[in-house]
């Protein structure tokens, strides 16, 4: 009688890492409680725990995979062939809207109740919630960035600010004053202009005046047209006396009958982007045919009034990213962990560690600038905080815009060919992936960053606003001291347009250094500055030197 060989079951599933689900965003992230900590010393962030709680669960994971895999659908006409201009959304977009604005994402810091650390509070919840899901932000970020601007037209303000400061998320599709709450886009680029807005074509014609101001008509396009079934939109157009900003709302009030349902505005989509990622949100093309508008601010000034909007959405730029980086690298240390390779944990092994923890150093050092950031938006009456918000915003955009796509990649490789499957729990990697090159060249790509920081060295003394910034940690370690003392001269020279990206990328370097050394364990800032600063780094992430406390970093950047 023959023994019988025993097989393992073919199917049999073994050494597979479980997902990373029901953990509290906030509680695992020792960055982010830091820079709260430094930023906005005595905040209650209870709410931020709460959140951190909500946005971390297996429910709130379900509503983002499914609003991306059943992407937004653009419905132009109804049966009877009736202009309708209508876009509709999955159950789950509507619901991760709802958590959005119910955490007051969008328009709350800027209610007269919001405390003293509200853009603070603010960006903390934005960079949590984009670690669940970050393209149904879009309109969030937007109607955030709007709402100041609305003060150059009082009596739009006076009626649409409460709906939009609101935390509520109502989608009918109905006059803004039978709605709970609201959100606003805007529209700034053409085909042949892009980021030259000066050279839009959209022509404004005066057309009388009512109880929201003088009133124009729109004719011309906007190439991209994000969130179209917003509210409302601040959109840039050629009046006559030059280029202006225009509130332009889907539904138009009856002011003889203000109980009336309101006419659709002409507001025409053309059709919605087929995006690399950015699924559950609707970008779009739309044409105005004869549009009804309403000027907003000074008459020709209106590239000035879109910059200041931009820089609201440039934070967020930064905050996504940074989010995204962290959710990255919270998944990588979470499989890693778990995945046995060549007799232990691959987390155990030497060149996955380094490589985890650069990755670590890198998205703390995100974190740490982008919430520096936020802190200015806070204090924009201290002419300090005032200069570094404006020297700030395009240097964080531009640097840690750019660092997400090698993040991302890297922390793709840390899952193997696990992480490039769109499926299931870790395919939230490769959502994320698809996601990062889009804060790098919205509101703005590199180039546009970069000019922009040269324009705002004009502004006030940079140079001494920089050294008082580094000042509390230059002397901590030597390259960050020869980056310090190197910056003021470059600065007073304003550098060339062709030296302007190496600009941003030091200044960037020397803000974060500064703000490890006071915000992050000695480990975490002390192997920054050797691999950032001091050259003891290679081409790609994994290169530090090997000194480095690797057991410190990584237990810090732990997501439990």
């Amino acid at each position: 009688m023959h023994s019988e060989t025993r097989f393992p079951a073919t199917h049999a599933v073994f050494n597979q890492a479980a997902p990373l689900a029901d953990t509290n965003l906030l509680e695992g992230n020792r960055a982010l409680q830091s820079a709260l900590a430094f930023h906005a010393p005595g905040l209650d962030c209870a709410p931020l725990h709460a959140l951190g709680a909500t946005l971390g669960s297996a429910e709130l994971q379900t509503h983002a995979r499914l609003a991306n895999i059943h992407p937004p659908v653009l419905h132009t006409h109804d049966r009877t062939g009736h202009r309708t201009d209508r876009v509709e959304f999955h159950p789950s977009y509507h619901a991760l809207m709802g958590h959005a604005a119910g955490a007051g994402l969008h328009g709350s810091p800027w209610a007269a109740h919001a405390g003293p650390h509200a853009h603070t509070r603010r960006a903390a919840a934005f960079m949590l919630f984009t670690e669940t899901e970050p393209s149904i932000l879009c309109p969030i970020s937007m109607t955030y960035a709007v709402l100041p601007a609305l003060r150059g037209n009082p009596a739009i303000f006076e009626a649409w600010a409460p709906g939009l400061m609101a935390q509520a998320y109502d989608p009918a599709f109905t006059l803004f004053s039978r709605k709970r709450g609201l959100t606003m886009g805007m529209g700034m680029t053409e085909k042949q202009g892009g980021s030259d807005v000066r050279a839009n074509t959209t022509q404004a014609t005066p057309d009388g005046e009512d109880a929201w101001g003088r009133r124009f008509t729109l004719r011309g396009h906007k190439w991209f047209f994000s969130a179209p079934m917003c509210d409302a939109f601040l959109v840039l157009a050629q009046s006559p006396a030059g280029l202006s900003c225009f509130f332009v709302p889907r539904i138009l009030p009856d002011f003889a009958d203000p109980q009336a349902a309101g006419t659709v505005n002409a507001i025409r989509i053309q059709r919605l982007k087929d995006k690399l990622g950015n699924h559950a949100n609707a970008s779009s093309e739309v044409e105005f045919q004869d549009a009804t508008a309403w000027l907003v601010g000074v008459e020709g000034r209106g590239v000035p009034q879109i910059l200041e909007m931009g820089t609201m959405t440039r934070l967020d730029c930064a905050l996504g990213t940074t989010g995204l980086m962290r959710q990255a690298l919270s998944i990588a240390l979470h499989h890693t962990a778990q995945r046995q390779a060549f007799g232990k944990p691959l987390i155990e092994q030497a060149l996955m560690r380094n490589v985890l923890a650069d990755l670590a150093i890198e998205a703390e050092a995100a974190c740490a600038l982008s919430m520096r950031l936020a802190h200015a938006f806070d204090h924009g009456n201290d002419p300090h905080e005032l200069l570094m918000g404006r020297l700030l915003t395009p240097v964080a955009k531009y640097w840690i815009c750019k660092r997400g796509a090698a993040f991302a990649q890297e922390a793709m490789e840390c899952l193997g060919g696990n992480g490039y499957v769109e499926e299931g729990g870790e395919g939230t990697m490769a959502r994320i992936y698809r996601e990062m090159p889009l804060n790098s060249i919205w509101e703005g790509a590199g180039n546009i960053m970069a000019l922009d920081l040269l324009r705002a060295l004009r502004k006030g003394d940079a140079a001494a606003a920089l050294a008082r910034e580094l000042a509390p940690a230059r002397a901590a370690h030597p390259a960050l001291k020869r980056l310090a003392a190197s910056l003021p001269a470059r600065v007073e020279l304003m550098a060339t347009e062709i030296e302007a990206r190496r600009l941003a990328q030091d200044v960037a370097l020397a803000v974060q250094a500064a703000l490890l050394w006071q915000t992050a364990p000695r480990a975490v800032a002390e192997a920054f500055c050797d691999s950032r600063l001091a050259g003891n780094w290679g081409y790609s992430f994994g290169t530090l030197g090997a000194a480095t406390d690797f057991d410190t970093i990584l237990q810090r950047a732990t997501p439990y």
